[in-house]
């Protein structure tokens, strides 16, 4: 009877730790939580390498348009500037979302992107890209309030239902081959020549061949993108044209698309000499073509992209000072 007390004291010391474990066994642990994302990875979302390729067509474009009329609208020019840049943030961050929800970015090579990471919900990604969409149509009817060109509200909206439509919606574009046509008519043509003709009320030829050059960059800048992540795209499924054609087809493609634009300003400079300065911006656009063939892993292709990017705004200033010079 003695020992009683004591052997309860004993019985007191194994009994479980605090939250029900036994002794020397740990809860097991869930999978890590993301951090929250930073403004930093807000800003790396918005893709700002690729502004370039929204800037060009205005600034060619408004060259264009002073070679027509002899007068620089910069307020009409601002906006247009606004307009373009504005869909391509929005378009990035609607990329961002489409993408993440289908998974196609969940083995993606380049910077990690907000929604795939789960880093921020979709809908915060979704509602960001709709406040971009929405500053570029403001922007837009500032434009069409001060020219009195209403039916420009008809290419806004296609310009916005395209820009959605490329990743988003059941069937987008984008997963059909179909990117880089909808790249060059809109990041080429419609840029190009839409600002001309708000700024000058006329169209010359020089827009025209303008367009087509900034138009086929941007075409280039897409292609380096989709062969940095074919191999990811095609086991997501997304049918881009570089997953159609191959590596080597598009190496070509992206060769070509690059350098057409520099004949078409060698035949400018027949007319206007300074068009041959156009020339410089092979600085940037033959080490992005070696990279295409030369590269060993993917990320040598961001690279590349950004490169040519910057390819397409120097050749953009340098054929705007041609027109105006």
């Amino acid at each position: 009877m003695a020992g009683t007390p004591s052997k309860k004291r004993k019985n007191h010391g194994t009994r479980p730790r605090s939250g029900g474990h036994p002794a020397g066994r740990r809860p097991a642990k869930g999978p890590a939580k993301p951090a929250p994302a930073t403004a930093r990875d807000w800003i790396g979302a918005a893709r700002l390498r690729t502004l370039p390729l929204a800037i060009a067509p205005v600034v060619v474009g408004t060259g264009a348009a002073v070679l027509a009329e002899g007068l620089f609208h910069w307020v009409i020019a601002l906006a247009c500037l606004a307009v373009a840049v504005f869909l391509q943030i929005g378009v990035n961050y609607a990329n961002d979302y489409s993408d993440g929800v289908r998974g196609t970015d969940d083995h993606r090579v380049g910077p990690a992107r907000l929604t795939a990471s789960g880093r921020v919900a979709p809908r915060a990604v979704l509602t960001v890209s709709l406040v971009f969409f929405a500053l570029a149509a403001l922007a837009g009817l500032a434009i069409v309030v001060r020219t009195q060109q209403w039916w420009l509200l008809l290419v806004g909206a296609a310009c916005i239902v395209a820009a959605w439509f490329y990743t988003g919606g059941k069937r987008p574009y984008g997963y059909m081959a179909l990117g880089e046509v909808f790249v060059f008519v809109f990041f080429g043509l419609v840029a190009t020549v839409g600002t001309t003709w708000v700024q000058a009320g006329a169209i010359p030829q020089e827009a025209w061949f303008a367009a087509v050059a900034v138009g086929v960059l941007a075409v280039a800048v897409l292609l380096a993108n989709n062969l940095r992540d074919i191999d990811q795209d095609r086991v997501a499924g997304k049918r881009t044209l570089s997953v159609l054609v191959g590596r080597r087809a598009t190496q070509v493609l992206f060769t070509v698309f690059v350098l057409v634009p520099f004949a078409i300003s060698a035949y400018l400079a027949l007319f206007y000499p300074i068009a041959w300065l156009t020339l410089l911006a092979l600085l940037a656009g033959l080490p992005a073509i070696l990279i295409v063939w030369t590269y060993r892993t993917p990320r040598e292709l961001v690279t590349a992209l950004a490169l040519t990017s910057l390819t397409s705004l120097g050749y953009a200033a340098l054929l705007a000072w041609a027109f105006v010079g």
